[in-house]
């Protein structure tokens, strides 16, 4: 049997990070002792040993919230998360395409709310694509650019809602995200699920929940991704029902562990279509998108928890969080708070939410999946939140240790490519 001992190192498990080094062993991938290093010579024979000279020991981490082929496919797609203007993304978009003519580009992480510029027109990126299929998606994936090329495969596209000239949103974006993904042959899937697997072990992770969904990617997507060797995928897929027995039929169509994830109330603050009660600062009249209302709401909370399966949004905006309490209230109702309560329901992001909606949430046991590096990226007082909805309504959003102290469960993930998984 393979044993190894690690000495030297600092634990983190259920407490804070001890003081004082302690000693670990390992055998065929279980702990088998921990304690002082003092005591740790007579495990020394027969051992491989490891100094780790005060470096940090955990457990290993949970991404509650993650797109793996999304993700995947940047490790061999355009990156633009470093992207400055609009005339650099037509750049790169050009010299991907001269390295491989007519080839699908995928492209993700534009951020224009930085650039001195402005968006680029369709016209302008189908002559950077010559031809070719292009799909570049905004760093929160709630609108992308895409060329006309790409725009033909996807039927309905310029009739539907959030159809524009430059950038696409709303369900125009869901069309067009769902013909790119089909344009993704079966062996780049693959390699890209693969490959974030792989990334994502390096990190020290080793389960993530996959937030699955028509809008988002497809059955089959999470069915590939549920034969990956490495960490372990909790699918989730983003669909609503209106009984019991629709939920219990779409889970066995899919394999999902519960109908949440991406299960679009609303969309996001930087491509304002996040659902607000007021307008956006820097778009006078703009309130978002609303995808679900209370009463759709209700009605796969009490499918769901009829079923006795987890249920769950995409929740951002205030007005998202508005009927996102209304929605649970009506399930209430219509079962009652404790079956509620027991299903453990979840919701997504949650980034604009009051304190006494807070409590709510505690008493009817749902769980927050947020993203830290939101706020670490987009917060603050000149960041991307503070310049779309004013420093006022920023500086209340993502109220992670209020949550924690309400007694809400916090599960904590990137929403790879959103952010990175590391």
């Amino acid at each position: 049997m393979a044993r190894t001992l690690l000495l030297g190192a600092r634990l983190l498990d259920a407490g804070p990070i001890g003081s004082g080094a302690a000693a670990l062993e390992v055998e065929d991938g279980l702990i088998t002792w921990a304690g002082d290093p003092d005591a740790a010579g007579e495990r020394r024979p027969g051992a491989t040993v490891l100094e780790l000279d005060g470096a940090v020991v955990t457990p290993a981490f949970v991404d509650a919230h993650v797109h793996a082929t999304a993700a995947g496919l940047l490790a061999d797609g355009l990156d633009l998360t470093g992207c400055g203007s609009a005339r650099h993304l037509l750049d790169a978009v050009a010299a991907r395409v001269a390295q491989r003519p007519g080839a699908l580009v995928w492209g993700h992480g534009w951020q224009d709310q930085l650039w001195p510029d402005e968006l680029p027109s369709r016209a302008a990126l189908d002559r950077a694509a010559s031809g070719a299929p292009v799909y570049l998606s905004r760093i929160d994936v709630h609108s992308a650019l895409a060329s006309s090329t790409l725009l033909d495969r996807a039927p309905g596209v310029s009739g539907a809602v959030g159809w524009s000239q430059t950038a696409l949103s709303a369900d125009a974006h869901h069309r067009v995200r769902r013909a790119a993904l089909a344009a993704v042959d079966t062996a780049t899937r693959d390699a890209a699920q693969t490959a974030f697997l792989t990334d994502a072990a390096a990190r020290g992770v080793a389960v993530v929940h996959e937030c699955a969904g028509p809008d988002i990617s497809s059955a089959e997507d999470l069915a590939a991704l549920r034969t990956r060797p490495g960490p372990e995928v909790v699918g989730y897929w983003g669909e609503a029902v209106g009984t019991a027995a629709e939920a219990e039929e779409l889970l066995a169509a899919t394999g999902a562990h519960g109908l949440a994830g991406d299960l679009f109330v609303d969309g996001s603050i930087g491509s304002r279509t996040a659902a607000l009660r007021a307008p956006y600062a820097d778009a006078p009249g703009c309130t978002g998108n609303r995808y679900l209302d209370a009463t759709a709401i209700g009605a796969h909370v009490s499918a769901c928890t009829g079923a006795g399966v987890q249920a769950g949004f995409h929740v951002i905006g205030d007005a998202g969080a508005d009927a996102l309490l209304a929605g649970l209230e009506a399930a209430v109702v219509a079962t009652s708070a404790e079956a509620v309560r027991a299903a453990g329901h979840r919701v997504e992001h949650l980034e604009m939410v009051e304190p006494v909606q807070v409590r709510r949430l505690a008493e009817l046991g749902v769980v927050a999946s947020v993203q830290p590096l939101f706020d670490a990226f987009w917060g603050g007082p000149h960041g991307m939140y503070a310049t779309r909805l004013g420093t006022d309504r920023a500086r209340d959003m993502n109220p992670f240790a209020g949550l924690l102290a309400a007694g809400v469960e916090l599960a904590l993930g990137s929403d790879a490519p959103v952010t990175p998984v590391g």
